[in-house]
């Protein structure tokens, strides 16, 4: 949330006034019509940037629908896709007038797929596959021409399978050598039983998938044709079916039950998109973003393939009550494998709020870890980020400390004013950010505050993950040469900001119609006090670290259909410049101690590995081969396992209020023990400690 709530609130009652013409119809078929006439709508009155409904554009949203409806190309024959591809250039017309022919058309025949695949795989999985005849498969479906009759369906199903199920082999083998391996009595690995089991698992698995599939509510289906729509305008506005919207509800507000994890669909797998600061998955430490959930343990049960779920099915098994154990299997980014086990918990909102400590030997430096821009506009008795980072600078200056590093790695954003603010803490009065809405003009957003909380030497730690609230954060101390940033390349690249626009109380009428879900959109756009936007290009660092994912695509910028990088008038600022010579002299002198220190060397032969896993390629589907390739996979994976970590420890000292608070609260006491342990082995913040050291 970026914005104040009022202003949503101001949306939505536009939105109103707007949509007042449309009326709910009797017939519960013709909700479909409604909601596309709503969507397009909506983007037309309020996106940042509307686009014309065209022919041109009718050809993009068909190629995301054909995606999004059938990615691996197991449903669909190419006939089936000429016939809805005579809709190339009618789409345009079908969103404007609201109608549902098309999407009736698609949806019939995607239903047929679905039963024509059901006799495939079960037929497939009644046999044993030939593991050593030669066979391969490509790791991206795009590879993939659509098929051209049923017989060439049902062999892309017949490898697909097969994949699936060399996985599962694999995976049972790794977990035979594992228990070897721990000292327990195990039975040995036998192929042909291990091989019958995993299609059995498979079979179970695609039973329950194409249940979910088929309970599916037409709703649902409708999403993915109207958000290939939504898409081609950006990669953040959605329209979200009801379910989708109840989901999106219950995570904005920040206490989430569970794991503590925000989950995306990624094809047939289920991917950990974020660890919410403070849950369970946090205090574990194992899991992280771009791990793949494969199975999902309750406890000391056996595992269940989770592969090919939706979300809300796997969510179910994930989480549970508070104080039970869940396992997960996971691929990691690497291609290496884990069974991550975590006691579900509420989250602990404490665990959110910024917090601090104190680094180096002679307790010279500050340390603020800020893991979002928090505010709760509804209760001036809640934290507010601003005020919490105000009260730890000001419990640092009382320790004594003469430096101060920031880290806002992996903050994903927030409130927009809070960013302000907390810019305001180091500088004074002056412009902080632009911003240009979907009305036009661009307004300059200041900090009024004539109090600067901390003037002394400043590094601000961010990487990729870093986003929206947190770039404008960064590139405000950029601009100002207050302080230096330290990071990846450039942070993530949003610079756009998303209101919802519920779609029930933009009408009138029949309420049995409703719920009809809400729209997501992106009203405005990020500036920089110089003129440029974080939109695209991100924050770039000062001083950049090499990063083991450095060729991983990630970012704004690897969006289809992301709104460009452009530049409107400077606001009148002036710089630090005393700064300007320090800072040149810690920029060199740092960038030479990473280029020289074999650890960071490291990371850019890992990135270089990892390029290549990435690589779309063929598979081998002959297992002698296919083991050879995962093995050697595990292997690199288990070179460079703490590659993050230093093998020098840094002194991490609590605060004294927090020896205090810790004499109470032995919890706190025992997360606190386990933070400062992992600060202290931070590869990143020895180099920042250093840095903040020559620009005093």
């Amino acid at each position: 949330m970026t914005k104040k709530a009022l202003s949503v609130l101001a949306m939505l009652l536009v939105a109103g006034a707007i949509f007042a013409g449309f009326k709910y119809i009797e017939q519960p078929e013709e909700k479909d019509k409604v909601i596309i006439s709503l969507v397009n709508e909506g983007l037309t009155t309020f996106h940042y940037s509307p686009k014309i409904l065209d022919d041109e554009l009718s050809v993009e949203v068909m190629k995301l629908y054909l995606e999004s409806l059938d990615r691996n190309k197991l449903f669909l024959l190419e006939s089936d896709v000429q016939e809805l591809e005579k809709y190339n250039t009618l789409l345009d017309d079908e969103f404007k007038s609201g109608s549902n022919v098309f999407f009736d058309l698609s949806f019939s025949k995607l239903q047929n797929g679905l039963d024509r695949a059901d006799g495939y795989y079960h037929e497939i999985l009644s046999e044993p596959f030939d593991f050593e005849m030669e066979d391969k498969t490509w790791n991206n479906p795009e590879k993939l021409s659509w098929a051209k009759d049923q017989k060439e369906l049902k062999d892309y199903w017949r490898k697909y399978l097969k994949w699936r199920v060399a996985n599962r082999v694999y995976n049972k083998e790794q977990n035979v050598l594992d228990d070897i391996k721990n000292g327990e009595e195990v039975d040995p690995f036998v192929f042909e039983k291990a091989e019958k089991e995993a299609r059995e698992d498979e079979l179970e698995m695609m039973d329950e998938w194409f249940e979910t599939l088929n309970d599916m509510e037409r709703t649902e289906w409708l999403s993915l044709y109207v958000n290939s729509l939504t898409s081609v305008f950006d990669p953040h506005t959605e329209y979200m079916a009801p379910p989708r919207q109840e989901n999106f509800e219950e995570q904005m507000t920040g206490q989430f039950e569970g794991i503590g994890a925000q989950l995306r669909q990624d094809g047939d797998y289920i991917t950990v998109e974020k660890i919410i600061t403070g849950s369970a998955s946090w205090r574990q430490g194992e899991l992280a973003p771009g791990d793949k959930i494969m199975q999902v343990a309750q406890g000391d049960e056996e595992p269940v393939d989770i592969v090919g779920w939706k979300i809300s099915k796997a969510v179910k098994i994930i989480r549970g009550k508070k104080g039970t154990e869940v396992r997960l299997t996971v691929k990691r980014k690497d291609g290496s494998r884990a069974i991550i086990p975590i006691v579900r918990d509420v989250v602990e909102i404490e665990s959110t709020y910024a917090k601090s400590a104190i680094l180096g030997e002679n307790k010279e430096v500050g340390y603020i870890r800020l893991p979002a821009f928090y505010v709760d506009f509804y209760s001036e008795n809640n934290h507010n980020c601003t005020e919490d980072v105000k009260q730890e600078i000001i419990k640092l200056k009382e320790e004594g400390v003469e430096g101060l590093v920031f880290d806002l790695r992996s903050n994903g954003g927030g409130s927009l004013e809070a960013a302000i603010e907390i810019v305001g803490l180091f500088i004074e009065r002056g412009p902080v950010v632009q911003v240009k809405s979907y009305q036009g003009a661009a307004k300059i957003k200041s900090n009024r505050d004539a109090r600067v909380y901390w003037d002394g030497p400043l590094v601000v730690l961010v990487n990729d993950y870093s986003a929206s609230a947190s770039e404008i954060f960064a590139a405000a101390i950029q601009d100002y040469q207050r302080g230096l940033i330290m990071g990846t390349k450039s942070t993530f690249g949003k610079g756009t900001v998303q209101n919802m626009i519920d779609l029930d109380k933009a009408v009138r009428g029949n309420a049995n119609m409703k719920p009809l879900g809400a729209l997501k959109v992106t009203t405005d756009k990020f500036y920089r006090i110089n003129g440029g936007t974080t939109q695209l290009q991100g924050v770039e660092s000062d001083i950049v670290f090499p990063d083991a994912f450095e060729f991983v695509k990630t970012g704004e910028k690897e969006y289809d259909f992301a709104l460009p990088f452009d530049e409107i008038a400077k606001a009148n600022y002036s710089v630090y410049s005393g700064n300007k010579q320090k800072f040149d002299h810690a920029i060199k002198s740092s960038q030479a101690r990473i280029n020289s220190n074999p650890k960071f060397t490291e990371f850019m032969d890992y990135a270089k590995w990892l390029e290549v896993q990435n690589e779309d390629r063929e598979i081998d589907l002959q297992y002698a081969t296919f083991k050879a390739m995962h093995d050697k996979s595990d292997a690199v994976a288990e070179k460079y396992k703490n590659l993050n970590k230093s093998e020098d420890s840094t002194a991490v000292w609590a605060l004294q209020t927090q020896l205090i608070d810790f004499k109470t609260d032995t919890v706190k006491q025992t997360e606190y023990k386990r933070w400062f342990k992992s600060l202290s082995k931070d590869l990143y913040l020895q180099e920042a400690l250093n840095v903040v050291s020559e620009i005093k």
